[in-house]
């Protein structure tokens, strides 16, 4: 599977229109081009504050102490080289209706934007823990790196969201915009790990890929299933009354990852994988939330 993966360069020439739309798409902590929410020198001006001995002179407002005799220092938006780091799910239920190739496709995309602006990144792939991460920035020529490290990418195992933000946390105590790719299927608790992200001061990004059989099973009758990360059977009798509460809990569960993202001021695209990469790209990932599922 992992020699079946390849991005076309026709594709990547598109991906650099995406360097403008990138930067209203977040107003956040964004990446090394963005608006920041600290304060500091910069060329939006910000606010005002009382001026200390010490301060940059060139920073007074001149005019406001002429008519108030008293000195203010002008403060502006600062663009910080904020960390960008995406998380991309390798575990064995990635491997359902070709999740794997699309989630790599979709990181190699992310990554060639965030490299045409020259911004820095990380991807590290997650299963039962983190895996072993690869930098990259300073500018498009660096992409062949990037592309070889998620073509000899595996899936396999479980996966463990608790355990990945854990160990996340404890090497990234600086905070940044976190991009997690995943079907968001765990056996345990994912939503729990993820607000502990928000709660660290980290900005998601969380996107959600699924198989059209993820969310609609084409089955009918009785059928024997088996779980995809744990090998566990069961004996199940489908229909479709079945299949329509099944697509109704599955559609609660996306609104579910949305309502997190969105109440942290982050962001959440749900993305079926019979959507085009491309598609995905200039249309979910970037566009502005729309309403909940269901």
């Amino acid at each position: 599977m992992a020699d079946d993966f390849q991005i076309e360069r026709a594709f990547l020439e598109k991906l650099e229109r995406l360097t403008i739309r990138w930067r209203k798409s977040f107003p956040g902590l964004v990446g090394g081009h963005n608006a920041s929410r600290f304060a500091g020198p910069g060329q939006e001006f910000l606010d005002h504050r009382n001026f200390h001995q010490g301060d940059d002179l060139r920073a007074v407002n001149w005019r406001a102490y002429l008519r108030l005799d008293k000195m203010f220092l002008k403060m502006f938006q600062v663009e910080p080289r904020v960390p960008v780091r995406l998380l991309l799910d390798v575990s064995q239920s990635m491997t359902t209706g070709s999740k794997f190739d699309y989630a790599r496709r979709l990181a190699a995309a992310l990554t060639y934007v965030a490299l045409v602006r020259l911004d820095t990144m990380s991807i590290q792939p997650f299963r039962e823990t983190l895996g072993d991460s690869i930098g990259c920035g300073g500018g498009r020529h660096q992409f062949a790196p990037v592309a070889n490290y998620l073509r000899a990418l595996q899936p396999g195992g479980r996966t463990h969201f608790f355990e990945m933000t854990r160990k996340f946390i404890s090497e990234n105590p600086q905070r940044g915009l976190v991009i997690v790719i995943s079907d968001f299927l765990d056996d345990e608790d994912c939503l729990k790990p993820l607000q502990y992200l928000s709660d660290f001061g980290h900005e998601l990004l969380l996107i959600q890929l699924w198989a059209d059989e993820d969310r609609t099973p084409p089955w009918s009758g009785e059928l024997a299933l088996t779980q995809a990360e744990t090998g566990e059977e069961m004996e199940i009798s489908f229909d479709d009354a079945a299949r329509a509460g099944y697509t109704a809990a599955f559609d609660e569960y996306a609104n579910q990852i949305q309502r997190l993202a969105l109440r942290n001021g982050g962001r959440y695209a749900g993305i079926p994988t019979s959507m085009p990469v491309e598609e995905a790209i200039f249309g979910p990932v970037m566009r502005p939330p729309e309403g909940l599922r269901g």
